[in-house]
């Protein structure tokens, strides 16, 4: 039997809270049934992409009001290369991506994740090589769809919204056969459509392999240097089931690189989102929106182009949210190992500074490789805290001299938001024992898989299996759940939200699916209450302009608020 909830408004979830103690967050993966192993296909040929994949998406694509995910599979790459010249086995079953159903059900009075693999019955079976995922409903049919990036032409995947997928990438006109790997859909145009930017990276392909060395003389993968950088695109929404690329109207091909981290967000509060990119090991872009179709490059101006010494990055994921609760969204970069990972604190109007080593993140992240990300409030106390995915993109002597088959594993991180400016590593016996672990992870999707009101994790891991990291402790503070919805039951990506209570600032929060690395998160906007019993009001600024407040949400559950229902202010 299924487990069905609605989202209506002052409806209440009676989950039990977990007991007291215990760790932060719990492996569920094998429990729920989530078996997925991500394949990278490599053969000693040391190719670029290998080690670049694989992403995860959180969507709910039968709408039955809980999470389901997709995974992103590798395959074998080299046009001789079977399966038998593998260095690591291939998991069982057929490689391609795999969507499973979260078939949520009650148990001894809590949720249970029961996720069931219905890939071959949705019609999903592609042929590329995948990379990332992002999801968006492009034709404002209520039903999610999936934008896939591969290395060979990207998929677009339509949700029929009776279970199942058609690939219509051609006929959308968004088949871009270069290397992408982050996607957002966003509606840069505001015309209640959403677009589509495709980061892509470099202009790879296996017969073109470099040839690479480590300081110990033995074979290592490349630097994207090595490489040509390829522009990204943008595709704007025509509305009738295609896309147009204004890549070269809207100004983003005047200056490009090697996109790895996309994310997009309105930066400087004047209500058209605005898009950040990350390039691995050159400058950032921050493509502000014009308000006319068009974009400028303010990157460099604005303090975000490079990190405070003035070096560009390996620059992996991003995130972006109001991290110090002063109403504005900051940007927080994950980087290589060697260099650290970077916060980008926001004064409010799209200018930046490099707070990294002041908020205690640089020296806690040099170690380490880091990939997917997010700002999240993992104990629900209204601070966002940090997680990292990490795993190296070169190999590690010591995981070498050990004669591991893939040295480039390593541990993930956990931060806590101190509530002064900072953060604190999170202890591995604090965090739970997934942060015992050690692999290649790359990407990382947010969410509240079991709808108890906090945010759990799933992690890809390259070249090994998915995780799922259930919370344990977040849902024992008080929170507020929304789930907003634009006018004609479109999507409503981009909005940003305040809400007020009677301790504490007030807390902004963005609706949004991108970021992270090569993922897409839960769209639904969480916020952690910590002891306030009462929330006095919700403001939502919605993507077309329409400010709207309500007031007497209950705590505690989960709310729908559609564009136009709501008590509309002055902007």
């Amino acid at each position: 039997m299924r487990f069905r909830r609605s989202l209506a408004p002052c409806l209440a979830l009676a989950f039990a809270q977990p007991a007291a103690g215990g760790p932060i967050f719990v492996d569920v993966a094998a429990e729920a049934g989530l078996d997925f192993q991500h394949f990278n296909g490599m053969s000693g040929e040391f190719y670029l992409v290998e080690n670049l994949g694989g992403g995860v998406a959180l969507l709910d694509y039968d709408n039955d009001g809980d999470l389901d995910v997709y995974m992103a599979q590798g395959r074998m790459l080299g046009k001789d290369k079977t399966l038998e010249d593998a260095v690591t086995q291939p998991p069982k079953g057929p490689l391609t991506d795999r969507l499973y159903r979260n078939d949520l059900v009650m148990k001894d009075g809590e949720p249970s994740l029961r996720l069931t693999d219905v890939t071959e019955e949705a019609g999903i079976e592609l042929d590329g090589y995948g990379m990332g995922v992002a999801v968006g409903d492009y034709d404002n049919d209520g039903y999610p769809d999936l934008y896939i990036t591969q290395y060979g032409p990207n998929r677009l995947l339509h949700n029929e919204g009776d279970g199942t997928f058609t690939e219509v990438s051609e006929a959308a006109g968004v088949a871009d056969p270069r290397l992408g790997v982050s996607a957002s859909f966003l509606d840069f145009d505001r015309d209640g459509r959403l677009d589509l930017y495709v980061g892509n990276y470099v202009a790879f392909s296996t017969e073109d392999n470099k040839v690479c060395y480590s300081p110990s003389s033995s074979r290592d993968y490349c630097s994207p240097r090595k490489y040509q950088e390829i522009p990204d695109r943008l595709y704007r929404n025509l509305g009738n089931g295609r896309f147009e690329d204004v890549s070269d109207v809207a100004g983003i091909t005047r200056e490009y690189g090697t996109a790895l981290g996309v994310i997009g967000a309105d930066f400087d509060a004047d209500g058209w989102l605005d898009i950040y990119v990350g390039n691995d090991g050159m400058a950032n872009q921050l493509w502000m929106n014009q308000g006319d179709g068009s974009f400028r490059n303010n990157a460099l101006m604005s303090g975000t182009a490079v990190n405070m010494e003035g070096v560009a990055e390996a620059s992996m994921g991003v995130t972006a949210a109001d991290h110090d609760n002063d109403g504005d969204t900051d940007l927080f970069m994950t980087h290589l190992m060697g260099e650290t990972n970077t916060v980008y604190v926001n004064n409010g109007d799209g200018w930046f500074q490099d707070r990294s080593v002041a908020t205690d993140l640089a020296s806690a992240s040099k170690p380490y490789t880091a990939f997917g990300t997010g700002w999240f409030d993992y104990d629900n106390d209204g601070w966002l805290d940090l997680f990292a995915a990490n795993g190296a993109v070169n190999i590690i002597l010591s995981l070498v001299k050990a004669d591991d088959p893939y040295p480039l594993h390593q541990p993930n991180q956990l931060f806590a938001n101190t509530g002064d400016g900072g953060y604190r590593t999170v202890p591995v016996a604090e965090a739970g024992p997934p942060f015992e672990l050690s692999f290649v992870s790359r990407g990382a999707a947010f969410g509240d898989l079991d709808n108890d009101g906090d945010t759990d994790i799933v992690v890809a891991n390259n070249n090994g299996p998915a995780r799922v990291l259930q919370n344990q402790i977040g849902a024992r503070r008080h929170w507020l759940g929304l789930r907003l919805v634009g006018r004609h039951g479109r999507e409503a990506l981009g909005a940003r939200v305040r809400l007020t209570r009677e301790q504490g600032p007030a807390l902004w929060r963005r609706v949004h699916r991108d970021g992270s690395y090569a993922s897409a998160s839960d769209p639904r906007v969480l916020f952690g209450l910590g002891d306030s019993t009462q929330v006095d009001a919700v403001q939502v600024h919605w993507p077309s302009g329409l400010v709207e407040r309500w007031e007497d949400l209950k705590p505690d559950r989960y709310h729908r608020l559609r564009e136009g229902e709501g008590q509309e202010v002055d902007s």
